[in-house]
């Protein structure tokens, strides 16, 4: 008998959890009937067709089909195993290259015809669907109801869907945010109060600038939610599915697709409230070019807390012109552990001397380049062993296909037994062309010419000279070369002096190896080195 295994599945978290007994009962029926026998049962439950992404029990089937363990595939209908076109084709084409028929019951034995039409009605099918649920949505927002989510503020109506009530206690915090904005207070300011008076934000831990500002072209957060203002938006956005992750991700409509319905019941502020926060917000966003952002200092966008590890921005300045630094999420939410302030120069000082202490060493460079080559060296030799063989395969399988046409051309064997021969080592032949073209070129392996190194100490002092000369200057493009050689800056406050600072160094060697290197680890403080790792070689398998 032959080895058989059943596949099902249901879409939604609404349908019935007994859809997937009803499949496999069908399918053993029909397997019995058959006389096929039947070695296990895959299924997916609340899974869409409309992708193989996700969907664990079909992809362990396929793995099993690879072990040739099983010959017929049983399935109620084609739709259960997919309702796209390009994911049916290719599990259907998959599965005929191993040798495995599929089988739905209601239709008999699968060939690339009825996958053709399945696959089309099974994609039509699914869009159709979809328009229809968005047809009915918009229905829903012409009536002043709610297509979507929950919004902060409100909560459902129990036994009247889309309908929302307003949630005093969560109002009287968006009425503080828009006064509070309005008052000249940045949604930071804000964030940092309602933090420190304990108050939850709508997910999350903590309230940050981002849950208040939103995006203005997508009409998120709370400042720009018209919905405050008793009006509901539907439509802003869509949701489509990246065919390689499976992933839904949005994107945002033209504004002329949007619906507005007036709903003053569910508003919180008044229309007054909102326009002010709106025309104070367009007055903030004017920036003249000339103050947009750009790296403006040595490590400017690199720099990182050592307490928590987020980014570090600019505090201002003192009463001596000497810029200050400080952790965001301490300025943003006011939940840093060691919110301390630092002066940006100590820091820049500490990086340089640091990092030149570091790189003083040409024979930690030499060592660098060596394993580098050594390595690369491994992985070229690999690659070419792997086309090789994959080249080698690829000849003899074109030599034995132009036998068997050449034995059916001249009639010495029978077209019904060497054709679908033929048509096998066809189907292999393709497989290892398209491995071909995925198999890398080898990569070029740098040579560590020897004027580098004598050269090595000369490059280094002008580099450090050069970097302060032209920062000082506001020359942006000094800074963008110190980003070839730093990743991050980690900034700690050192305990065994006062204002001490302590800085941990993650950079690449850009500038002398032509392409992201490996990092190195540096400590400095004060502008003086305490402790270095040193540059660690290559990790074998770059």
């Amino acid at each position: 008998m032959n080895r058989a295994v059943i596949y099902a599945r249901f879409s939604t978290d609404l349908q019935n959890e007994r859809s997937i007994d009803d499949q496999v009962a069908l399918c053993r029926t029909y397997a019995e009937r058959e006389g096929l026998n039947v070695v296990a049962t895959f299924d997916d439950r609340a899974r869409s067709g409309g992708s193989v992404l996700g969907r664990d029990g079909l992809l362990h089937l396929m793995d099993q089909a690879r072990e040739h363990e099983f010959d017929v595939l049983v399935v109620e209908a084609l739709d259960r195993l997919s309702r796209d076109m390009e994911d049916l084709a290719g599990i259907h084409k998959r599965l005929s290259f191993l040798g495995i028929e599929i089988r739905a019951v209601h239709e008999g034995v699968v060939n690339t015809v009825l996958v053709g039409l399945r696959g089309l009605v099974g994609q039509l099918y699914r869009e159709d669907v979809a328009h229809k649920v968005r047809r009915g949505q918009a229905g829903r927002i012409k009536n002043g109801l709610h297509a979507g989510g929950l919004t902060y503020g409100y909560a459902y109506v129990l036994g009247d869907p889309g309908k929302r009530m307003i949630v005093e206690e969560e109002a009287r915090i968006v009425r503080r945010i828009f006064g509070e904005y309005v008052e000249g207070q940045t949604p930071r300011d804000i964030a940092h109060k309602l933090n420190k008076d304990g108050v939850p934000p709508p997910r999350g831990r903590t309230w940050n600038a981002s849950t208040i500002n939103g995006n203005v072209q997508r009409g998120t957060g709370l400042l720009q939610n018209e919905l405050y203002a008793g009006r509901l938006i539907w439509n802003r956005v869509r949701m489509v599915k990246d065919p390689d992750t499976g992933k839904r991700v949005s994107r945002p409509n033209a504004k002329g697709e949007w619906q507005t319905v007036e709903v003053p019941d569910l508003a919180i502020v008044s229309a007054e409230l909102f326009d002010a926060v709106r025309a104070r917000k367009k007055a903030r966003a004017i920036t003249h070019p000339s103050h947009q952002r750009r790296p403006q200092h040595l490590l400017t966008g690199l720099l990182k807390c050592g307490a928590c590890g987020a980014g570090m921005s600019s505090k201002g300045i003192d009463k001596t012109k000497r810029v200050r630094i400080r952790c965001s999420a301490a300025t943003e939410s006011g939940i840093c552990a060691d919110p301390k302030t630092f002066y940006l120069d100590t820091v820049e000082t500490a990086v340089l001397t640091g990092l030149a202490a570091e790189l003083r060493h040409p024979e930690v460079i030499a060592h660098y380049v060596q394993t580098y080559q050594e390595e690369r060296r491994r992985l070229a030799a690999d690659t070419d062993a792997r086309r090789a063989r994959l080249e080698r395969r690829l000849g003899e399988l074109s030599r034995e296909i132009d036998r068997l046409v050449t034995a059916i051309a001249k009639g010495h064997g029978d077209p019904a037994i060497l054709g679908p021969q033929s048509t096998t080592l066809n189907e292999e032949r393709k497989a290892i062309v398209t491995e071909l073209n995925q198999v890398p070129a080898a990569a070029s392996v740098i040579a560590l010419h020897p004027a580098l190194l004598a050269r090595y100490e000369e490059q280094l002092n002008q580099l450090r000279a050069g970097l302060a000369k032209g920062l000082m200057a506001g020359d942006s493009e000094s800074a963008e070369a110190m980003r070839d050689l730093i990743e991050t800056v980690t900034v700690f406050r050192d305990p065994s002096r006062l204002g001490g600072v302590e800085v941990e160094i993650a950079g690449r060697l850009t500038a002398l190896l032509g392409e992201k290197a490996f990092p190195n680890g540096v400590r400095a403080s004060g502008g003086m080195v305490v402790a270095g790792e040193g540059l660690e070689p290559p990790t074998p398998g770059l």
